[in-house]
Order: structure tokens, then C-alpha cells, then sequence
């Protein structure tokens, strides 16, 4: 039977982020992206979401290498944990390549890993596939798609991606994709994060122009936070505060290593003297001071967070300070960047945050552009990638409208193994593949259990019962003593405490009675006892923990 290429999303399907696709022939392996997914409300004390690395594991003599489309948390965030458990060389573009090494250092594996710094136009061979890169317009320097010439047909994958006509770094190569889709594309991998929204993406000129209209008529300090990532907003920042004699700091971590690898590789020209230290603005008069800063997602470590807050041991925020807020909040940060916000205007700052500002345009793709990609690549098949459920399913139908038969389109889920021959794709068996959490330096030791034992403490508290017993006869010595947390406040409620003393002394004497010296069965008895007596009483179900010390 002749081998079939077997694409295998092991994220980046029915969720938003965790981005990371393996492809497979034969005996040859290669992975693109591998990015982290953040946590949702419910997963308490969780840091990070990153993909299952089993199926990368258990083939890891397959692996030819990895390929990064942009530098984006999302589609590099997990290659320092990845690249602990495999070994591969990694390719990228220069900015991409910057930014994982930094990653790398942090983990201190950099000089574990080869990184291998193309540019578009490059074609790299690993095993029996070609990648091609392919320049285009993204929120960030450098990002790329790909053309992956396989022995059954070519298989694009956009990456994240939108049309600029107007980029600083020129426009993506329509032209390219139209010269693959004549040769013939087989299937066709496309960001799917947009697709609900009509239209095409507003140019990232359109900022440009809001910052200065901003800059122009303020005679105060002016704080910008955006997104670290994005290096042309940060350029457009930089441009315009030069424009108006300013000088501009930065704060926040993650935004000083993005200027510091942008500027190594050339990709943030900045006249001497414009950037200075954050400590240098204090002697400055304040309208002619900009800092740059970290927490356009109310992150509660964020430079801006502890502005705001007045935690941050340099910057105080005071009346008529402008802060401009460039970037739109992630579904889910809604919360915390209002929790940001009120407190700037509580302390009489002038907030500049909303989308009709034109202060944030989207670095994904609209309907329109995506009509054009698919347009001019015209491939046999079609999957869907980054987005839930709905933006798969809507892109999906966008296709058929477009002239691919239904039965050519597939939506997938991460682990499903999608086959294809030169005339069929279909999806077969699965892989292991879902979320492994990273919290702290703990690395997947954070499952299911624990995280329903926290989200129940979180919502109703805990009890934990001690109580010593004779190992003779079984009688008790002392207790049993009751210890609350996050359930009630004990001083006022001395009277509750002591029902649930004489609970747990009935449920020990019962076992006692029935001469049970089984200790796992006296805790059963306690727990359940307690449990029935306070979600009467009370109407609540905390954890319970009884606590048996033999004497």
C-alpha cells in the first residue's frame, strides 16, 4: 500500500493559541510552531497550557525538524519545554530566531538547540519535504507561511496572517501563492481567527496616524502600552515620539527584550538619544516624556498594572498623565484590563482606549483576504486552523462558497490524524494529544483531579478534623478539633463549630460501637457525616479533611 501524508494538529483546533502541526511520510517527521495556549478562569494557580508532546516523543528518530511561522507566544512558547524532551533543528526567520533564543536562555538550553535563520524565499530541505518560506504581513517582524512540497502534493499553511498593502516590510507575496495554486496545491492550512468579521483588516498606517493625532495636542506625560510583540506599533510609537521631541522609555521585561532583539537585527532604527533609562525621566519635563509599556492585557505583573496600582517602584501615575491603551483585549482579559482602566481614571489620568480611537488593528485576516488567499491557491483540499469551533465551522463554509466541494473540507480536532493520497483526504485514528499545564516549575503534575480539588476550595472552603484516638481501645483522647479555611469566620460562629465537634464525636462513636478499627473507614464515616449535617445547615459543600493520629 503506497504511504499517505499524515497531518496531525496537535493544537491550535477548537481553541485560541497552542498552535502546533506535525507532518508525517513515511519515516520522516517535521513539526511547525509549537506555541503555548494560556489558562482559562476555571484552571486555577495554572501559568500556562502547553501541547501533549507524546506522539513527538514516541517517533522522536522521525523528527527532521521544526519550523516556525512568526515569534508569537502562540507558535513558540513551548519549543524550551518541547526541546526537553526531543532534539531537532529549528527554523526560522531572524526575528523569530531572536526571540526563541531568549527563550531558550531563560530555560538554559540555548546551546542544546540549533536554530537555523532563513528569510522568505528560502527552501530548506528535511527528509522527504520541502519548506518553503513565503513573506507575510502579520503583527510582528517577519512572519512567514509556508509551501511544503511533499511526495503526494503540496501542502500550504498560511500561518497568522493578513494583507497590508501599506507595510513597512512590503505586503504579502500574493504573488507567490498565486504561482503555487497554478502549479497545483493539494490542501490548504489557513488562519481561521478572523473569519467572522467581513471585510478586510484596517492597515497597521491606520495607527500611525491615531498616535499622532494623540501626540499632537498633549502637553503631558504619555504612557502607550501595547503588545510586546508588536514591533511596527512600537516603531510607529518611537517614529512619532521623535517627531514631537520626546524622549521614550521602556518598562516591563518582556518589552526591553523585544527592543533589545529588534534593535541587534536592524528592525527598530532609532536616532541616538531618543531612548533613555527609565530612571533619566524624572529629571524631564513631563511633556516631553513617553513610556512604553507592558500590561495591554491586565496582567497583574505588568508594568502598567503596578502603575496603576502604585506598586511600580519608578512610575506614579497622576492627573492628566495620557494613557493610551493600543491593543484589544483577548476574549477572556475583558475583566482585568477594566480593572486597569478604572483605576488609571480614579487617579485622573486621561485614558485613550477605544477601538473607534483606531489605536489597534487586527494582525489576522478578514473575509475578504481570505477569499483572496483562497482564490489564488485553489487547492484540492481544505482545513481549517486556529480558531474554536465556530470560526472552523464558519471557514469551512467560506470555502464551499468559494467553489471547494464539502467533501473535500475538513474540520478537525487536535490529535486526529488527517491522511492524504494525491486524490482523497480523510481522517483517521488520533494521537494522544490535549493540554499539559505548567504550574510554576511543575511541568503536567497539575491534572484534572487537582484542579477540580482547587476550583471546590476556591468555591467553598475546607474543613479539616483532628482527632486522636487510643490504638487500644479505640476511644478518643482528645478532639476532635475543627479547622476552617475559606469557609466561615470561626469567631463568629463558635456555635456552628460545636455541632460539627459533636457530628464527628457521633460518626467516631457509631464506628466505635460496631467495633470498626478500620481508620480509612472511621475518615468516611466523618466526612460523610459532616458533609450531609452542613450542606443542610448551611446549604454548602466544602472539602473535608479528616485527620486521624493514633495514640
Amino acid at each position: 500500500m503506497a504511504e499517505k501524508l499524515k497531518i496531525i494538529p496537535l493544537g491550535g483546533l477548537n481553541e485560541i493559541g497552542k498552535n502546533i502541526t506535525v507532518l508525517e511520510y513515511g519515516r520522516d517527521m517535521i513539526v511547525v510552531d509549537c506555541g503555548v495556549g494560556f489558562p482559562d478562569e476555571d484552571m486555577l494557580g495554572v501559568d500556562l497550557v502547553i501541547p501533549d508532546f507524546s506522539y513527538l516523543v514516541q517517533n522522536a528518530k522521525k523528527l527532521r525538524g521544526m519550523f516556525i511561522t512568526h515569534g508569537h507566544e502562540d507558535h513558540i512558547g513551548s519549543i524550551p519545554y518541547c526541546m526537553q524532551q526531543v532534539s531537532c533543528p529549528i527554523h526560522g526567520t531572524a526575528m523569530t530566531n531572536g526571540l526563541i533564543k531568549l527563550k531558550l536562555e531563560e530555560h538554559r538550553i540555548a546551546d542544546k538547540v540549533k536554530l537555523i535563520t532563513h528569510k522568505p524565499g528560502d527552501v530548506v530541505r528535511a527528509g522527504c519535504f520541502t519548506v518553503e518560506f513565503i513573506h507575510v504581513n502579520h503583527s510582528i517582524a517577519d512572519a512567514v507561511a509556508f509551501a511544503i512540497h511533499t511526495p503526494v502534493g503540496t501542502v500550504a499553511m498560511t500561518g497568522d496572517f493578513k494583507i497590508d498593502p501599506t507595510a513597512k516590510d512590503g505586503m504579502t507575496d500574493l504573488a507567490r501563492f498565486g504561482e503555487l495554486g497554478n502549479q497545483g496545491i493539494l490542501t490548504l492550512l489557513c488562519d481561521s481567527t478572523n473569519v467572522e468579521r467581513g471585510g478586510y483588516t484596517p492597515s497597521e498606517s491606520i495607527v500611525a496616524e491615531s498616535l499622532d493625532r494623540q501626540f499632537k495636542n498633549c502637553d503631558q506625560r504619555i504612557i502607550v502600552t501595547t503588545f510586546a510583540s508588536n514591533m511596527h506599533r512600537i516603531a510607529a510609537v518611537l517614529a512619532t515620539a521623535e517627531r514631537y521631541g520626546r524622549k521614550v522609555a521602556v518598562t516591563g521585561r518582556s518589552m526591553e527584550n523585544m527592543l533589545k532583539v529588534a534593535q541587534e537585527l536592524g528592525y527598530l532604527k532609532v536616532k541616538p538619544g531618543t531612548i533613555v533609562d527609565l530612571a533619566a525621566t524624572k529629571s524631564l519635563p513631563r511633556n516631553k516624556i513617553v513610556i512604553v509599556s507592558t500590561g495591554s492585557q491586565g496582567e497583574n505583573m505588568s508594568a502598567l498594572y503596578r502603575m496603576a496600582f502604585s506598586t511600580h517602584k519608578q512610575v506614579d501615575i497622576v492627573a492628566g498623565d495620557r494613557i493610551i491603551i493600543s491593543a484589544s483585549a483577548i476574549p477572556g482579559n475583558e475583566k482585568a484590563v477594566s480593572k486597569i482602566i478604572n483605576e488609571l481614571y480614579r487617579k485622573g489620568a486621561d485614558v485613550v482606549y477605544e477601538k473607534s480611537e483606531g489605536l489597534h488593528v487586527s494582525g489576522h485576516a478578514c473575509q475578504e483576504e481570505l477569499k483572496i488567499v483562497h482564490a489564488l491557491c485553489k487547492p484540492k483540499f481544505f482545513i481549517p486552523v486556529h480558531g474554536e469551533q465556530r470560526h472552523l465551522q464558519i471557514h469551512g463554509k467560506l470555502a464551499t462558497q468559494l467553489g471547494i466541494p464539502q467533501k473535500n473540507v475538513r474540520v478537525a480536532d487536535i490529535g486526529n490524524v488527517i491522511e492524504l493520497t494525491g486524490k482523497t483526504c480523510k481522517i483517521g485514528a488520533s494521537v494522544p494529544a490535549g493540554k499539559v499545564f505548567v504550574d510554576g516549575t511543575g511541568v503536567g503534575d497539575v491534572g484534572a483531579v487537582v484542579l477540580r480539588d482547587r476550583k471546590h476550595l476556591a468555591q467553598d472552603g475546607m474543613i479539616v478534623v483532628c482527632v486522636s484516638i487510643s490504638t487500644y481501645d479505640g476511644t478518643v483522647i482528645t478532639g476532635p478539633d475543627i479547622i476552617t479555611r475559606g469557609f466561615i469566620y470561626v469567631k463568629e460562629s463558635e456555635e456552628l463549630m460545636e455541632e460539627l465537634r459533636q457530628v464527628a464525636l457521633e460518626a467516631i462513636d457509631r464506628c466505635g460501637r460496631k467495633r470498626i478499627r478500620d481508620w480509612t473507614a472511621i475518615k468516611t464515616a466523618i466526612k460523610n457525616d459532616l458533609s450531609g449535617y452542613l450542606f443542610k445547615t448551611t446549604k454548602r459543600n466544602p472539602m473535608i479533611l479528616p485527620v486521624i493520629m493514633e495514640i
